[in-house]
Parts: C-alpha cells; sequence; structure tokens
C-alpha cells in the first residue's frame, strides 16, 4: 500500500465533497426557490449567470473525486490500466455534460463539449 497516495486519494475525495456541500449551504441556499438548482438572480449576476457557475462549482467536484478514484488505485498497488484512466475520464466528462445540461436547461453548449469527450472517450477504448 502506498500511504501517500492513498492520503491523498481520501483528501480529494474529503476536499470535493466539502467543496460541494459548503458551496451549497455558504453561497447556492440563497438563491434557490425551492428547487434543486438555482433559480435565482444575485445582481449583478442574471439567473443564467447563477446557474452555470452552480454546474461548474459542482464540475469542479467530479473532476476531483474521478482523480481520487486515479490515486486510489494507485494507493492500492494496482498497475495503473488504460482502462481506469478511460473509466475516470469518462465518469468525469459525462458526469459533467450532465450538471451542465442539467444546470443551464440545455442553453450552455458547454454539456455538448463535455458529452462529446465523453462519448468519444469510451468509443476509443472499445
Amino acid at each position: 500500500m502506498q500511504i501517500p497516495y492513498l492520503i491523498a486519494a481520501i483528501l480529494a475525495a474529503v476536499t470535493g465533497l466539502v467543496h460541494s456541500v459548503l458551496g451549497e449551504i455558504l453561497i447556492f441556499r440563497h438563491l434557490r426557490n425551492g428547487s434543486l438548482v438555482p433559480a435565482l438572480a444575485a445582481p449583478p449576476l442574471r439567473v443564467r449567470n447563477v446557474r452555470i457557475i452552480w454546474a461548474t462549482w459542482h464540475l469542479a467536484t467530479l473532476f476531483g473525486w474521478a482523480f481520487a478514484g486515479v490515486l486510489l488505485q494507485l494507493a492500492l498497488g494496482r498497475p495503473m490500466s488504460a482502462q481506469l484512466a478511460i473509466s475516470a475520464i469518462v465518469f468525469a466528462y459525462l458526469g459533467g455534460a450532465v450538471l451542465v445540461l442539467v444546470g443551464t436547461k440545455g442553453r450552455h453548449p458547454g454539456w455538448v463539449a463535455l458529452a462529446a469527450v465523453a462519448a468519444l472517450t469510451a468509443a476509443s477504448a472499445a
């Protein structure tokens, strides 16, 4: 077992969780009107700006968790396979595409690019 990798994996996972939870508590809860995705403006930001910030906020968490998964595999001494790296990439980018799609009601084109990265990565591995 590689302890430094294990500590890094735990730290990455916990940081992502704390980042999302604190963001929800300290920032986004004030911008909701009973919905999952913030739906109130925060001048000078319009609602659509707040929604993409919300999606991007949680995208950082997803990417952190994907890297935590890779670090955990390294900690366990498992050989780093291409399949593991591909799975982490697909998880992060597909999750990000869903966040941006839902968060912006499909109005921000970033979800298309994120989904394309996930799809192309998965297809290349097949």
